[in-house]
């Protein structure tokens, strides 16, 4: 083609384009609906508030409550008073009571037995002698007087009546029934160190 020519043709092109944008501004004007522009500007603020893809999003952790936590509850109502047992107030007392002084001694020596020779026999104060009661003769004490003998050798001890006098020895302090020295086991060798106290 001749330069001429192809000129002619740069030359009509800008032309042309300079026309179809003159057309195009001359268009009669759409309008939009209003709901499709709110809806646009929704979604791109949906999209601002978005954070960049690829990059990690931090949140804070819930901070859970400690598991010792305590929990608030209401004042337990108080429990009556409990009326002291019988078995309390005994102990109590026993607690209070004043404590028993040592009793008194009467005296220290042998103590022998008598028996069958003078079973159902008169004694001192006109009663008859029972050898299987708890009674002993003494040379001082009174008659119906309570004494307690312990043997010193073994421990054992027994409580007896005044009911006669004796013994007649010198190394003898009491004469004791059968049955009161069968209590301190000294039946068999037939005395025994004994010390008398109140009983």
């Amino acid at each position: 083609m001749p330069l001429a020519n192809r000129g002619a043709l740069a030359y009509i092109r800008p032309t042309n384009r300079l026309k179809d944008a003159h057309l195009i501004s001359e268009r009669p004007r759409q309008h939009i609906p209003a709901w499709t522009v709110v809806a646009a500007l929704s979604l791109v603020s949906g999209c601002a508030t978005t954070p960049p893809s690829g990059r990690p999003v931090y949140e804070e952790p819930a901070v859970a409550p400690p598991a010792f936590a305590p929990k608030k509850s209401a004042a337990a109502p108080k429990e009556p008073p409990v009326a002291p047992t019988e078995s309390a107030v005994g102990l109590e007392e026993a607690a209070a009571a004043p404590t028993r002084p040592p009793a008194a001694v009467i005296g220290r020596g042998k103590a022998s037995w008598y028996g069958p020779r003078f079973h159902r026999k008169r004694t001192a104060n006109g009663e008859r002698f029972d050898m299987n009661e708890l009674t002993a003769a003494h040379r001082t004490l009174p008659f119906g007087s309570l004494v307690r003998v312990r043997n010193l050798q073994n421990g054992l001890e027994v409580v007896v009546r005044i009911n006669d006098r004796g013994p007649w020895f010198r190394n003898r302090i009491i004469d004791l029934s059968k049955a009161a020295a069968a209590a301190l086991n000294l039946l068999v060798e037939g005395e025994a160190l004994v010390i008398l106290t109140e009983p």
